[in-house]
């Protein structure tokens, strides 16, 4: 089980809109560097709704030759089409990766018996751990309290990824969380709150441009200074904001662009921000000393 903070990476691009995979070395080194627990791509910061299935596999044969087992490496995987998911996760496992990140069925969704078919079937189908994603806002359907009862028995899904933003639904899962099932916050605003619910960590946009600083704050809470870490949650929570300003990872790329990363644009449907949006993160990004 992973204890700490894990950056939901972006994919850098050239000017002509492919990887660039330079730079993704330089960012995954880095996170190397600053203590990063963990490593998802393939995540929705990671745009991998625009990429082509070449390019995800790229990415992550990519992502796991450079990482080389210094750090766990989760990659998402999911789809709507469950055979889809399987088939991805099956060649994920095949190339390596740790841990799979497996979000529910948008779009077409599913009632609470398609949902735990869904989710069972890809835990069948591999033998790494998966991390079930719950983030409704995106995709128009909830992992119902019940369903994860249910998946969380399951001796191959490890845990979830938590991103409603209800906390009585997560206080409500947190009783199911165990030796073998965790929970990670997905929002970076509610790092500390999840954690005194049981969670193990968070699964982090903040994390892309303050790796050590997330990861801080979750250690220390796990570590008993609660206070400390708490004090980093709100010296931090305007950063947070800032980078939610407009839809993820819009604002986080800027970002990483303001610290002169380099980390290029994005892909349609994502452009890029208004100039009073960037006004404000760029200003948020003073208050930190960024």
């Amino acid at each position: 089980m992973i204890k700490g903070s894990i950056v939901a990476l972006i994919t850098p691009f050239h000017e002509d809109g492919s990887v660039n995979f330079e730079k993704l070395e330089e960012l995954l080194e880095w996170h190397v560097a600053n203590h990063t627990d963990g490593i998802l791509v393939l995540g929705t910061t990671g745009e991998s709704s625009t990429m082509t299935h070449e390019e995800d596999d790229a990415v992550v044969e990519f992502t796991l030759k450079v990482i080389n087992k210094r750090l766990p490496v989760i990659v998402g995987a999911g789809s709507n089409c469950t055979q889809t998911a399987v088939e991805k996760s099956i060649k994920y496992e095949k190339m390596g990766a740790d841990y799979l990140l497996i979000i529910s069925p948008y779009y077409n969704k599913a009632n609470n018996q398609g949902m735990i078919a869904h989710f069972t079937a890809v835990a069948d189908a591999v033998n790494i751990p998966i991390i079930m994603y719950n983030i409704p806002g995106r995709t128009g359907v909830a992992i119902s309290e019940d369903a994860v009862k249910v998946l969380s028995k399951h001796p191959n899904i490890c845990g979830i990824k938590e991103a409603s933003g209800n906390i009585s639904y997560a206080t409500n899962i947190a009783r199911y969380l165990n030796d073998d099932f965790a929970m990670y916050s997905g929002n970076d605003d509610m790092i500390t709150s999840m954690l005194s619910l049981g969670a193990s960590g968070v699964i982090s946009v903040l994390a892309n441009v303050l790796p050590k600083e997330t990861h801080d704050m979750v250690i220390d809470y796990l570590n008993g200074d609660v206070k400390k870490s708490l004090e980093a949650q709100l010296k931090y929570l305007d950063l947070i904001h800032a980078l939610f300003i407009e839809v993820n990872p819009i604002p986080v790329k800027e970002a990483l662009n303001i610290m002169g990363k380099g980390v290029g644009g994005y892909r349609l449907p994502l452009c890029e921000m208004s100039d009073a949006h960037k006004e404000v993160l760029a200003q948020a990004l003073h208050e930190v000393g960024l």
